[in-house]
């Protein structure tokens, strides 16, 4: 918890407080989590308010697993690429925002718009008590539209406009009969086995291409107006990344439509038995941690029932769906900002004047984030401007950022920021 006030205290507050913004810290609600900063800078009335966000909070460093850089907590560049825990998810970003409004601040001698920018210290956990604050103190974090960076590019060198994110909901599934484990050889043939009946339960859920099975688990079908916008979409990590396999996942979709317009399911972690020491004994548990990543249109409150319907129908009375392992409780919910949206058109107008090329414009993030805090408690148009790309390791070791990526980041974000103070935003049109 200390580092977590350090970095509020000791990087942002002076940083904010030198570009003229006045700041608050508000306690969080929620008893061992991180606190929230929301700096403000008012210039008029009359200019549109814009509320940006960052997290200074990191996963674990996996310290003894990175072979690049000189660790997690080193910054160092190696070519085009800057090491360290927290350069893509989410510092960095945060960061070059924050670079580009001095930039502005430095030409111009304003900013001409008004800006707050919340910094919170637990997205990495679900973003604890932040719904609870921002809607406590709505007044705070009014705004016309919300513009902020987080997540990867569709591609290292195409800017993206992001309009939502999709929603993650991580459960548990245990198989338990028995203290201990029997005799494989005595036993076998006698005992169930809760290795076998949890594999067979993971297996209804979806096929062996990875296509969902549970019925009330898929959204509506991908509508013509998102097909077009990501008809040239292609996911590119850079010459890190894995191989997409392309028999996986939902038949008929392309790889864009699969991460930015549909629903995944993955096992994240499995236990059965003692995988670093195996014996001839039949386990007495077995136990997986699981996500569902799901798109706008899905029903997050049909999510578990539905699960738990599914296994009933299919025999599997025996599987418990349980409240997800401590180490990963963070849930998030699905939200979407129109593509059809003015702010949505104005963005993308101004990435073009600095670019002189067309964004790549997702309907959503792969992955998930508390976008639904801007959207539905606030009421905001929520726009995201990511600054990373798909292989930089972001939760894993030798987490990394672009060079290249950051300064081209850097001429969006001076770019959108100076256009935002020349008048003709939606707001003020």
């Amino acid at each position: 918890m200390s580092e977590l006030h350090r970095y509020i205290d000791e990087a942002m507050i002076p940083a904010f407080e030198e570009m003229g913004f006045e700041t608050r810290v508000y306690p969080n609600p929620v008893e061992g989590c991180g606190p929230f900063l929301l700096a403000s800078r008012h210039e008029s009335d009359d200019a549109p308010t814009v509320l940006g966000y960052g997290h200074g909070d990191v996963i674990q460093g996996l310290d003894d697993q990175w072979t690049k850089g000189k660790g997690p907590w080193v910054t160092c560049r190696d070519g085009d690429k800057i090491y360290g825990r927290g350069t893509a998810d989410n510092k960095g970003q945060h960061t070059v925002n924050m670079a580009a409004m001095r930039a502005v601040l430095q030409e111009r001698g304003r900013l001409g718009f008004n800006a707050k920018v919340l910094i919170e210290m637990g997205e990495e956990n679900g973003s604890k008590g932040l719904r609870e604050v921002v809607s406590e103190n709505r007044e705070d974090f009014a705004a016309d539209v919300f513009i902020g960076s987080d997540g990867p590019r569709v591609r290292a060198d195409r800017p993206t406009i992001t309009l939502g994110n999709r929603g993650s909901e991580p459960f548990d599934l245990l198989v338990e009969f028995r203290e201990g484990g029997h005799h494989s050889g005595n036993w076998g043939g006698l005992l169930r086995s809760p290795g076998a009946i949890l594999c067979n339960a993971l297996a209804s859920i979806v096929d062996a291409n990875g296509a969902i099975q549970v019925k009330d688990w898929l959204p509506p079908p991908v509508s013509n107006s998102v097909r077009e916008a990501l008809k040239d979409i292609e996911i590119d990590g850079g010459p890190d990344a894995p191989e997409i396999d392309p028999e996986w996942g939902q038949p008929g979709l392309t790889p864009a439509e699969k991460v930015y317009a549909w629903n995944s399911f993955e096992v994240l972690a499995m236990k059965i038995g003692d995988p670093d020491r195996p014996v001839n004994a039949i386990p007495g548990k077995a136990w997986a941690h699981c996500q569902l990543r799901y798109v706008v249109g899905t029903d997050p409150k049909r999510i578990i029932p539905a699960l738990k319907e599914h296994l009933e129908e299919r025999g599997f009375k025996d599987v418990q769906v349980l409240p997800p392992h401590p180490a990963n409780t963070g849930g998030f919910v699905a939200s979407q900002t129109s593509m059809d949206h003015p702010w949505t058109k104005w963005v993308r107008s101004s990435f073009e004047r600095t670019t002189g090329e067309q964004p790549a414009i997702i309907p959503s993030m792969g992955g998930s984030i508390g976008n639904d805090i801007f959207t539905d408690i606030l009421g905001l148009p929520a726009i995201w401007v990511p600054h990373s790309y798909a292989a930089c390791s972001q939760h894993a070791p030798d987490e990394h950022i672009l060079f290249s990526g950051f300064r081209s980041a850097m001429e969006i974000m001076t770019g959108l920021y100076w256009d935002l103070g020349e008048g003709g935003t939606p707001r003020s049109a």
